[in-house]
């Protein structure tokens, strides 16, 4: 069953992806604040992941205007090059409902300096979304734009809209689709897709770091997570670990990572507020409200916040003692 279709001509790096939060000014708009995502950027480039995400879920990208998201790309590449890393992977969110609307938001992000397009399924009239219209969604979308697509598979964000391995697999042989990433957790898709397919052909990542040894045994290419945003040293570590063969030690550090992680998946809140406590100081960051989440969602509660220090805190050392890669 492998396939025997040609590399895609710009593949997705494998490697550690972290879906940047979105971080605002402290304003009654709540305004991006790009000096403060900037500085940000620049942190998690140091840290030793090997790419960036903007406009994604992490992102609240449903709350983000177009203006912005654009905004957002031009400022990741700035932090890139100016950090000695011009070509440093971004991938930007390009989830529109409607074709076109996809179709514009790559266009943004290709003329902003993105390397790549996020894409959801659409999902508004989930009844609406058969197999033929997503295949005609993706298709059009990678045929009118010259930015790589990677497809995102998020069912619990559309819906329910999962797209399984056979359809993914039909998508993987159009030439402007490099990759998908399975928020759905399905490790099964992960092995199916690797057998059919190199990376090189469709690399295929995990959506969180609490199952990156899973994706990568199945032969995976990494993941996209968003606890990189809080412990990209240590998430960027035990994918090390793994690349060198360091097998019992990544199993263990993978499991503190999951234990940690957990705190992302209870929402948009926790993980924003576990950034600011962790990681804001590192990255120059200080202002608590820049990591709030964009009304109408409040923030994190004082009794989830001390939850969220309680499940993370046995990271902190670890992240602490591993060096800056730039």
């Amino acid at each position: 069953m492998t396939s025997n279709i040609a590399a895609k001509s710009k593949p997705i790096p494998p490697g550690i992806y972290c879906p940047v939060i979105s971080l605002y000014k402290p304003t009654p708009r709540q305004e991006i604040d790009y000096d403060a995502s900037y500085k940000f950027f620049s942190h998690l480039i140091r840290s030793g992941i090997d790419g960036l995400v903007l406009a994604g879920t992490t992102a609240e990208a449903v709350l983000l205007s177009a203006e912005e998201r654009k905004e957002l790309v031009t400022v990741t590449r700035k932090a890139a090059v100016d950090s000695g890393r011009p070509h440093f992977p971004v991938v930007a969110g390009i989830s529109g409902q409607s074709t076109v609307e996809s179709i514009r938001l790559a266009e943004d992000a290709l003329s902003a300096g993105a390397d790549f397009g996020l894409l959801l399924p659409p999902s508004y009239w989930a009844k609406a979304v058969t197999k033929e219209a997503i295949l005609g969604f993706y298709h059009d979308v990678a045929d009118a734009t010259a930015l790589p697509i990677v497809i995102y598979s998020f069912p619990a964000m559309c819906n329910g809209i999962d797209l399984n391995s056979d359809t993914l697999s039909e998508l993987a042989q159009h030439p402007n689709i490099v990759g998908v990433k399975l928020t759905c957790g399905n490790a099964g898709k992960v092995t199916r897709l690797t057998q059919e397919y190199t990376h090189g052909q469709f690399g295929v990542f995990a959506g969180s770091s609490d199952w990156l040894l899973p994706c990568l045994a199945g032969n995976g290419g990494g993941c996209v997570t968003g606890i990189a945003n809080v412990f990209p040293k240590c998430v960027a570590r035990l994918y090390a670990l793994w690349n060198e063969d360091k097998i019992k030690e990544a199993k263990e550090l993978q499991g503190l990572v999951a234990q940690a992680e957990k705190a992302c998946k209870e929402g948009i809140a926790p993980t924003k507020y576990a950034t600011g406590h962790f990681a804001g100081p590192s990255a120059g960051v200080t202002e608590l409200k820049a990591f709030w989440p964009r009304k109408p969602y409040l923030p994190c509660d004082p009794q989830k916040a001390v939850w969220v220090e309680n499940v993370m805190q046995h990271l902190v050392k670890l992240e602490q003692s591993l060096p800056d890669v730039v």
